[in-house]
């Protein structure tokens, strides 16, 4: 006869916790309950089951093989059952509540200050938390239900996540009145020379798509006398005034410049490269109401002819 372990929403929640933050005290502090009683319930489930879940013989706390099974169905049960609460709080209260975002930090600066204010004017019963992250984290957030959704550059090919484009912007290069390519009015992506251009770190999504768009790979890179990679579009500007060379912006990053550093932006001949900019969720995104309203305020405060391209596209949630 098949002997039934009956489990609590709220057990699941705290390995899920565990599992997130891989440290018994920051679990607890996150789910707001002391350790000594998450690590009681935990253990209590893990004798119920008859299996261990974590390994705490690790530090990081270390999930066991079978731990790791029942943690990914934890979260989808989890989910599951939020769905209803979620359904009925759209339905009754409208736009409001927590929405949690991650953001990449080339569009970061240059986008937020368009939609922020005015989506917290709108929405005064929205709590809005933004963190600046690489698509990478992101993406791991959201699956691990810390996120609501990201804003990033798209497509990432992930089944697990749902794409909603927002617009597309084109690349620039931002050249040194010292370098040959100043005099020129347009510019073509086969005159740029990669170990001319400055790059972001690695990992910066943008920092492959100027790789593309020269035609080049990491391994081209030759050795400088003087090398400078960062995580900052701003300072890689800099270094151009400073020093020389190309570095490439996207759009949005140029409409702040000065008259005289915008005499240094070159645009590209067609076909332009450019970067298509998504709101991504988890395919079983709740919170419906609150990212319609995120998608139509972003989209209203960027420059009408980025969203032009995406005529006659399907824009709507899969």
């Amino acid at each position: 006869m098949l002997k039934f372990t009956v489990m609590t929403l709220t057990q699941l929640e705290y390995i899920i916790a565990v599992d997130t933050y891989r440290h018994f005290a920051r679990a607890a502090e996150h789910c707001y309950i002391t350790q000594p009683t998450l690590s009681m319930q935990i253990q209590k489930l893990e004798e119920e089951l008859g299996i261990l879940i974590f390994d705490r013989s690790k530090q990081p706390v270390g999930v066991t093989e079978i731990g790791q099974r029942i943690i990914d169905q934890a979260r989808i049960t989890v989910k599951e059952a939020r769905k209803i609460p979620e359904m009925i709080a759209d339905e009754k209260q409208g736009i409001s509540g927590e929405l949690k975002i991650g953001i990449i930090p080339t569009l970061a600066p240059y986008l937020l200050p368009r939609f922020v204010p005015t989506f917290l004017q709108k929405y005064p019963k929205v709590e809005v938390q933004v963190e600046e992250l690489l698509t990478d984290e992101i993406l791991r957030k959201i699956k691990k239900e810390e996120l609501d959704a990201g804003i990033l550059v798209t497509p990432v090919d992930d089944n697990l996540i749902t794409e909603r484009k927002i617009f597309y912007e084109d690349f620039l290069a931002y050249v040194s009145d010292k370098h040959p390519l100043f005099k020129e009015k347009d510019i073509s992506s086969t005159e740029l020379e990669i170990n001319d251009v400055w790059l972001l770190n690695q990992g910066h999504c943008f920092r492959s798509q100027v790789l593309n768009i020269c035609n080049s790979s990491y391994h081209q890179l030759k050795s400088k006398h003087f090398r400078y990679e960062s995580g900052s579009l701003e300072a890689l500007k800099n270094i151009v005034d400073s020093h020389g060379g190309i570095t490439l912006l996207p759009e949005l990053a140029t409409y702040g410049l000065t008259e005289e550093d915008q005499e240094k932006l070159r645009v590209f001949d067609k076909p332009r490269p450019v970067r298509e900019v998504s709101l991504v969720m988890h395919k079983s995104f709740l919170k419906k109401k609150l990212l319609e309203a995120l998608y139509s305020e972003i989209s209203s405060t960027v420059p009408p002819h980025m969203r032009e391209k995406l005529k006659g596209q399907i824009i709507k949630w899969k």
